[in-house]
């Protein structure tokens, strides 16, 4: 499939309300991906999907495991020839001023989260969906500066060395102090005190950064507009998938505060002189990503609304009402509104001569005995659908055989009443071949530069972007404006088109 959600742009309140209904699909399922990828970042990266793209090498530069994994984990690279020149470009007017003892490169990665991360090999990635936030050269020079950061600051191994002490305090604790204490207490308390080094780290490489794109000749106040629109833009998704407000930060995350690092990021910069310090070159930046792909990649399987749509693998479906979906590298999963039901969407290898019905007996849930086993056709395929009942879940099962794969659909909900049992049915049921609309709603989308006309407003440049969730928060947080601002006759800004 691939993935559906962003890793600093994900709700913790939507975490959280996924974790328990999610981890209900989890357990002794065989996750063999069919050209699926996902949407978020995963903290693990999953086996490649076969649809990844292949790696780029540079220089003859040996493979990196740890790196391909993380390719793999996102989609893939994405490859733009205009764009990586002018990445490269940026990340050699940095590197003199950071740590000019390593070979750095920036990779571009096919996922449409907002995200950025680096290793301490010197391979620094950002996504296209980080690409198309940013709003000029100066806000991607801040987040690479940033990554940069980590690798000199040696972040890594740090948080390495400091998880380690804290395993090993646990231990002692509870083995040879003879302490007592609760297994969930004691984890907790040691995630807190992970995370509140995690984000002085943080706070850390937004300081070097801030300090290394000044020398390299960027304003330094660009690191604090591309944390606000990060915000803004990660509030606006959480309220867009039905998880509220995004503006309570999760204890557990890994970074600060938003608002936090913003008013950090704008002290240091203020050390450098007033805005208008430094160089930001906007148009350069525009003209560097004009094209690039915008949202879920459809080689990939696209969510729209309810419906997931995969034009490769040639299905679609459509989740119950009320449902969000994220795409993932391992399998697409959905949660309800209220959290107390979940869907998986997954496929495996099944040789013809097998029954769509023996395998869906073949007890895909550790712990849990399938029942009610019936076999049908949906869509003109062969299938077959059970249900099966845990201590705290009860799931409906339906199998439906394409093109050598078997797609396993898993429904769960605490309880499964008849009237969620018929909503789960209906929607197993919409499984079909791809047909013309579906193919319609699946076009790519794009970033694309478009000059603003004398008439032209917010609202004339959002309505380029109707089909799209709340285009205006979209195009005003895309292009960095305040609600009402009038735009300037001339002047360049994003749109998102298909």
């Amino acid at each position: 499939m691939r993935r559906i959600a962003p890793d600093s742009l994900r709700s913790p309140r939507l975490r959280r309300r996924w974790r328990g209904a999610l981890s209900a699909l989890a357990g002794g399922l065989c996750l063999v991906a069919a050209g699926c990828a996902s949407v978020e970042a995963p903290p693990a990266p999953p086996d490649p999907a076969p649809i990844a793209a292949a790696p780029r090498t540079t220089g003859g530069r040996p493979v990196n495991p740890e790196r391909q994994r993380l390719i793999d984990a996102f989609g893939g690279e994405y490859r733009v020839p205009a764009t990586q020149t002018y990445l490269d470009a940026v990340l050699a007017k940095l590197t003199p001023s950071a740590d000019n003892s390593r070979p750095y490169r920036v990779t571009v990665l096919n996922s449409p989260i907002v995200n950025a991360f680096a290793l301490p090999s010197g391979d620094i990635f950002v996504t296209r969906g980080l690409l198309a936030l940013a709003d000029d050269t100066s806000e991607i020079a801040a987040v690479m500066a940033h990554e940069i950061a980590h690798v000199t600051a040696r972040h890594a191994m740090q948080r390495a060395e400091f998880e380690k002490t804290t395993a090993l305090f646990t231990r002692v604790n509870a083995q040879v102090l003879a302490r007592s204490e609760d297994e969930q207490a004691a984890e907790a308390r040691s995630k807190l005190s992970i995370a509140r080094f995690s984000r002085q780290q943080e706070l850390e490489a937004d300081q070097i950064g801030i300090r290394d794109i000044v020398k390299a000749g960027y304003d330094p106040y660009a690191a604090s507009r591309f944390l606000s629109a990060l915000g803004e833009w990660s509030a606006l998704r959480a309220s867009i998938s039905g998880a509220g407000t995004a503006d309570r930060p999760d204890m557990m995350s890994t970074h600060p505060s938003t608002p936090e690092r913003v008013a950090a990021a704008v002290a240091e910069a203020r050390r450098f002189g007033p805005l208008g310090t430094g160089a930001r070159d906007r148009d350069g930046y525009l003209e560097a990503i004009d094209g690039i792909a915008f949202g879920d990649d459809p080689l990939q399987g696209v969510v729209r609304g309810a419906r997931f749509i995969h034009p490769k693998l040639g299905f679609a479906f459509e989740a119950p009402e009320g449902f969000t979906l994220e795409n993932r590298s391992a399998a697409l999963i959905g949660v309800g509104e209220n959290g107390s039901e979940a869907l998986r969407l997954d496929s495996i290898a099944l040789p013809d001569s097998t029954p769509v019905k023996t395998a869906i007996a073949s007890g895909w849930i550790d712990g849990v005995k399938t029942t009610d086993i019936e076999s049908l056709q949906i869509g003109g395929l062969e299938a077959a659908t059970a249900t099966a009942r845990g201590e705290q879940w009860s799931f409906r099962l339906g199998a439906i055989r394409l093109n050598g794969r078997v797609y396993r659909l898993i429904f769960a909900a605490h309880s499964l009443t008849p009237e969620v049992d018929a909503r789960f049915r209906q929607s197993l049921e919409s499984f079909h071949l791809i047909n013309a609309e579906d193919s319609a709603l699946a076009e790519p989308q794009s970033i694309r530069i478009v000059s603003a006309g004398a008439s032209d407003t917010s609202d004339t440049m959002a309505a380029r972007m109707s089909f799209l969730a709340r285009p205006l928060d979209q195009f005003l947080i895309l292009n960095g404006l305040e609600r009402n601002t009038p735009l300037a006759s001339g002047q360049r800004y994003k749109i998102v088109a298909r």
